[in-house]
């Protein structure tokens, strides 16, 4: 391979790259959200400073089927999201994920530094409920539960709108927020930082509003339940296609 070559090169390993170069599109990409309010001391302790408890000690618990990837393919992810503010602007930080394909797990932690581990998520309908599963080194650790397709947020029941695509496509704009950590040759950090993203190209196919409840069970490798459940605030569940760009730094660790 010459400089050029190797320059050119999208990831690892170079004969045969992890994925290609971006950005990257989904098609059809479905969530399963709960909300739920924790306790603010764990907050605290899972949000990375600079960043802070935006005072609601909500946090959401995601389950989402990507069976069309560009570049990754077909897989499901799990994890916890904190809403949070940084400099007084309102963001989401990713704290855990959880996913089952290595292509997205090495692009999400080596582009974004998504914080993504193998696990075993599942999302599917059972009868009249949508859920979520979330299995680690076979063990389960998270169960969430809405009924399916409960409250159509698009349309009400006298077919006026109750929720305009607008108003989710704007949630879904909001700036999401992920500690990356790269360490050097000789094991210190190479690159520390946190990383900004905001979804793109983004168009909503249906949402839907309902009742839900979640259950966490503490695992040492995946450590949902450090944010534990104290009330359920309610489930989202909408299916959409959207891209994901690269991303930007907001905070340098290694320059402060």
């Amino acid at each position: 391979m010459e400089m050029d070559d190797v320059l050119a090169v999208p990831s690892m390993p170079a004969a045969s790259p992890s994925y290609p170069h971006g950005p990257y599109r989904f098609i059809d990409r479905e969530y399963l959200i709960i909300t739920y309010q924790s306790d603010p001391d764990a907050i605290r302790e899972a949000l990375p400073a600079p960043l802070e408890p935006d005072g609601s000690n909500n946090v959401m618990f995601e389950v989402i089927r990507m069976p069309d990837s560009a570049g990754f393919g077909d897989y499901t992810e799990s994890g916890i999201v904190i809403p949070a503010k940084l400099k007084g602007e309102a963001v989401n930080f990713t704290a855990q994920m959880y996913l089952d394909d290595e292509p997205p797990i090495a692009g999400g932690r080596e582009i974004w530094g998504f914080p993504k581990k193998h696990g075993d998520p599942q999302l599917g309908v059972i009868h009249d409920t949508l859920t979520g599963r979330l299995s680690y080194a076979d063990v389960l650790v998270a169960v969430g539960t809405m009924g399916y397709k409960y409250q159509n947020m698009l349309y009400d029941i006298e077919g006026g709108k109750a929720c305009s695509p607008e108003s989710i496509i704007k949630k879904m704009s909001k700036t999401q927020v992920n500690l990356k950590i790269i360490p050097d040759v000789d094991g210190k950090p190479a690159i520390s930082q946190l990383v900004g993203y905001n979804l793109a190209d983004i168009q909503v196919k249906g949402a839907w509003s309902g009742p839900a409840r979640l259950q966490l069970h503490s695992h040492v490798n995946a450590p949902v339940a450090d944010l534990p459940v104290r009330k359920v605030m309610g489930g989202l569940h909408f299916i959409a296609d959207l891209t994901l760009p690269y991303g930007r730094i907001l905070h340098d660790y290694l320059k402060q």
